[in-house]
């Protein structure tokens, strides 16, 4: 009874915090990408993957802790979409095979992120232009997590919200909002981390010190 009571509570305060929808379609015509990123994109066919960074290499290492640009979204531009296309071939390839992924992942500094979800029927695979969490509840899960990019690491993290409020522009440019719970939202929280330079592992680092602290004191 206390746990519907405080989901229902969740609910009530997640959707007055989801109010705005606004619209950032843009008509522009020029592309959102740098020159290298265009280079990137285009060094192979759309449905081609693209290569995974790994932490463990020092070049990959530094744009896997850089923060990633929001940009405007403008649904005419075509290296967008290749781009898009050729992230979700990574994804789904059979060297990945991930649950989600995060363009910095795949070298390409914008805000853009492929999550599979779980929580909708046939667990499909959705693209999320500038995603961000806005609120998260108090509840915590515990969740086994492990990440393309840090190869061989698999571990559990405690400080996961159970629930998150997203906010995000899909592939039209439309501004969208709604909450995300159990499973589905540690997907969210970990590629989200990503577009800032954090990995999961800083998750597990940060519970040895806070517990290392607790003892102290």
């Amino acid at each position: 009874m206390k746990f519907s009571l405080y989901f229902s509570l969740i609910v009530s305060f997640f959707i007055i915090g989801c109010a705005s929808n606004k619209n950032t379609t843009s008509t522009e015509t020029n592309s959102i990408f740098s020159k290298g990123e265009t280079k990137l994109i285009l060094s192979g066919a759309t449905d081609e993957p693209m290569r995974v960074l790994l932490i463990t290499n020092p070049k990959d290492s530094i744009i896997l802790r850089s923060k990633s640009q929001d940009f405007i979204v403008n649904k005419n531009d075509k290296l967008l979409q290749t781009f898009t296309n050729r992230l979700y071939q990574t994804v789904r390839d059979s060297a990945s095979r991930g649950v989600g992924i995060a363009a910095p992942q795949v070298g390409i500094l914008k805000k853009i992120i492929w999550i599979q979800r779980f929580d909708k029927e046939n667990e499909p695979f959705e693209v999320y232009y500038n995603p961000r969490i806005t609120k998260y509840s108090d509840l915590k899960q515990d969740v086994l997590e492990g990440c393309l990019s840090i190869p061989d690491i698999r571990e559990t993290t405690h400080d996961r919200s159970y629930a998150v409020l997203l906010e995000y522009d899909n592939r039209t440019g439309q501004h969208k909002c709604e909450m995300i719970e159990a499973f589905t939202a540690v997907i969210f929280q970990h590629e989200i981390d990503h577009l800032n330079g954090i990995l999961f592992t800083d998750h597990l680092e940060q519970e040895v010190k806070e517990s290392i602290k607790h003892k102290i004191e």
